[in-house]
C-alpha cells in the first residue's frame, strides 16, 4: 500500500495500545513511510488555581515522562533505522491532532478505539475517534483493541450514484484502498452496496401489491448493479476474487449485520461531509453505521474536503 508515506501514530498509555502500535510499524515497514509517535496530554485538572511556573513544571514533567513511554516502545525497533519522531503536546486531543496533520501533512491517522458507553449499550467508538472521523482531513484508522491478529476479511461500503463525480471518485478511493489492503493482508475482499427503492415510502402509503411493488423493485436493483459493475470496471479487484453484496434496507441496519455475519476485521468507508449543520461532518447513514459495528475502521473523506479545524 505504497499510497501512505507520512503516518501519524497516536497512543494513549491509558487505551490499550499494543494492537494499534502492530498495525502502524507494520504499514510504516511495508510502505518505507515516516512514522510520528504522537501523544496528547489533557490539562491536568485544577491547573489554573497553580501559579504560572508550577504549571509550567507539572506540565513540563508529564510531557517529559511521557516522551519516555514513546521512547520505550521504540526500542526493540531502532536496529531496523526507521524513520520515527516522537512528539507530545497539551490539549484537546481530536484538535492537537488534526493540527498535527495540517502541521506536516500528514496521509493517515491510526489512532485506538476508545470504547464509549452510551446508556445500556457500548460503541467502540469515543469522543475523540468520532470527532476524528468527522474532521480530520486525511484518512483515519480507528483499530480495535483486540484486532491483535491480521485483518482476515475487509469490507469495503460503496455507494455508487449517478451524476455524482464527488462520491463516484470517493467510492474508487475506497474500493482501491481495501483492495490494496486486502492483498497485503492476503485477507478477503467483501464489497457491500446497500440500497432502497426510491421513494419506497409513498409507494408503501398507497397500498400497492406485493407483485406491483417487486415491479418497481426489479429495475431499481438492476440500475443499482449496474452502477456497481461500473465502479469494478474502474477499479481492478477481480485477482482477489471479492464477495459482492447487493443488499436492500437501510445501510445503518444492514453493513453492521453484515459485518457481524461474515466476521469483518476492517470496515473501509467514506465520510460525506453535510453542510448547513453547525459541527456537524458526517453524514447521519454513516454516523449511526460506526455507532454500531465493532470492527477496526479506515474512514475516508471526498476530495476538496476542508477540515472547520485551523492551526490558530
Amino acid at each position: 500500500m505504497q499510497r501512505f508515506k507520512n503516518i501519524l501514530l497516536v497512543l494513549n498509555p491509558e487505551i490499550e495500545w499494543p494492537a494499534t502500535l502492530h498495525k502502524a510499524i507494520s504499514l510504516v515497514r511495508r510502505n518505507e513511510a515516516r512514522l510520528t509517535l504522537f501523544s496528547v496530554l489533557n490539562e491536568p485538572p485544577g491547573i489554573q488555581s497553580n501559579s504560572q511556573s508550577a504549571a509550567q513544571h507539572l506540565l513540563a514533567s508529564a510531557a517529559a515522562e511521557r516522551r519516555e513511554w514513546l521512547r520505550g516502545l521504540m526500542k526493540p525497533l531502532h536496529e531496523e533505522d526507521l524513520d520515527v519522531v516522537i512528539r507530545v503536546v497539551v490539549g484537546i486531543p481530536f484538535l492537537e491532532i488534526i493540527r498535527q496533520v495540517l502541521r506536516e501533512q500528514h496521509d493517515l491517522v491510526i489512532t485506538t478505539a476508545e470504547e464509549k458507553k452510551k446508556g445500556i449499550r457500548a460503541r467502540l467508538f469515543g469522543t475523540t475517534s468520532m470527532h476524528l472521523m468527522r474532521k480530520c482531513p486525511c484518512p483515519v484508522c480507528v483499530v480495535k483493541p483486540a484486532q491483535t491478529r491480521p485483518y482476515a476479511r475487509i469490507l469495503a461500503a460503496v455507494a455508487p450514484a449517478a451524476h455524482d463525480p464527488k462520491r463516484d471518485s470517493l467510492n474508487s478511493l475506497i474500493l482501491h484502498l481495501a483492495g490494496s489492503m486486502a492483498r497485503r493482508e492476503a485477507a478477503e475482499l467483501h464489497i457491500v452496496r446497500v440500497w432502497r427503492l426510491f421513494s419506497e415510502r409513498y409507494v408503501l402509503s398507497h397500498s400497492m401489491t406485493e407483485e406491483e411493488l417487486k415491479k418497481l423493485k426489479t429495475p431499481e436493483e438492476m440500475q443499482h448493479k449496474q452502477r456497481l459493475d461500473s465502479l469494478l470496471g474502474r477499479v481492478d479487484v477481480a485477482d482477489l476474487k471479492p464477495h459482492l453484496h447487493l443488499i436492500e434496507g437501510n445501510p445503518d441496519e444492514r453493513i453492521p449485520e453484515l459485518v457481524e455475519a461474515q466476521g469483518i476485521d476492517l470496515l473501509v468507508m467514506g465520510t460525506l461531509s453535510r453542510t448547513g449543520i453547525a459541527g456537524f461532518l458526517i453524514g447521519n447513514t454513516a454516523e449511526e453505521v460506526l455507532n454500531q459495528v465493532d470492527c477496526s475502521v479506515l474512514t475516508l473523506k471526498p476530495e476538496g474536503f476542508v477540515t472547520p479545524v485551523t492551526l490558530e
